[in-house]
């Protein structure tokens, strides 16, 4: 049976990935995504090393409903961007993946010009863990690729639910993709979809479809003038575009910087970097205490009593609660 190979010195790591070398970061993001105690103690070692060259990126969150296009979406952007001379990343946070294998894997051959261009990097998700896992760790990959050179990093949410609010609560700015006729997709905004968008843009604006995208957006910019701006600063733009033919792609990358210049002079950019570093330090200590109990024999034994007991109704949730933070010997004051 063949065993993986292993992982390189710290000191190799951190001078491969600086230098942009592929299969470094690559197995700098396989570290940091592993759960083992020891790379766990590598890794944060290996991202302390590196912080100094994070941070410089453009982060851009994508969702959309399901058919919306995001993967020739990406594609699309991800090739302009390259033109302009940029490298970019592609990142999932998708928290069904430990099922599905993360359809970004799927994606990737749709990304047909942008999985062939050297100066992209295609990630899919960690392949398990609860989504406050997952999005931790496409965070720390986020860092590695900034480290690494690349400049934009686009996070694609390919699951459902709340994976919308951690894609983002780790990007700048958070694009929402439409589909054109409106009717159906304004129940997005019941989700809450909407109100975090920094940019909703209608895709498949081409062909015949060009005057239901247009009528979509009409209907988007109404919406959005009654629900009001995520930002004090911002009005969400609604744009229609094609990301099979390209047009349209380039007035939507010129709002995302728009978007960032506008975040930058409010003083709002900054503000909201440290806000993210900061819930990213308790996601992981959370994810750290769940595992604690995972891993106790102690508690692992008693949790599944205390759940019945709330699922049957026979124990409050507060008082359940108190009882699992007495196995941990935290007492009420």
């Amino acid at each position: 049976m063949s065993h993986p190979a292993p992982l390189p010195a710290l000191d190799t790591l951190v001078e491969g990935v600086r230098s942009g070398h592929r299969a470094m970061l690559a197995r700098a993001i396989t570290l940091v995504e592993s759960r083992k105690p020891a790379h766990r103690a590598q890794a944060g070692a290996l991202l302390q090393a590196l912080l100094p060259q994070t941070g410089r990126a453009i982060r851009v969150g994508i969702t959309g409903v399901p058919g919306v296009g995001k993967s020739t979406t990406i594609d699309s952007l991800g090739s302009h961007l390259i033109a302009q001379g940029h490298k970019v990343a592609v990142l999932a946070v998708d928290p069904s993946s430990s099922r599905t294998g993360g359809s970004i894997l799927g994606d990737k051959t749709r990304m047909g010009r942008l999985a062939l261009e050297e100066r992209a990097f295609i990630r899919p998700s960690p392949a398990a863990g609860t989504l406050g896992g997952v999005a931790a760790r496409t965070r720390e990959t986020m860092l590695l690729c900034e480290a690494a050179g690349y400049d934009v990093v686009l996070v694609e949410t390919v699951g459902v639910g709340q994976s919308e609010t951690a894609v983002a609560d780790m990007t700048d700015t958070f694009l929402v993709l439409m589909l054109p006729g409106a009717g159906d997709e304004l129940q997005g905004i019941k989700k809450g979809i909407i109100e975090l968008a920094d940019i909703v843009a209608v895709n498949k604006a081409d062909g015949a479809n060009l005057p239901r995208a247009r009528a979509a957006a009409s209907e988007y910019r109404a919406a959005l003038h009654v629900l009001g701006g995520r930002e004090p600063f911002w009005s969400t733009p609604v744009l229609t575009y094609s990301g099979l033919t390209g047009e349209g792609i380039a007035p939507l990358w010129d709002e995302v910087l728009k978007h960032r210049a506008r975040s930058e002079a409010a003083g709002a950019f900054g503000t909201r970097r440290s806000a993210q570093q900061v819930k990213w330090m308790w996601t992981l200590f959370d994810e750290r205490v769940r595992e604690k109990m995972r891993a106790e024999p102690a508690l692992r034994t008693r949790l599944p009593a205390i759940e019945h007991a709330v699922a049957a109704g026979e124990l409050s949730p507060t008082l359940g609660a108190a009882k699992i933070a007495a196995l941990f010997g935290w007492a009420d004051s």
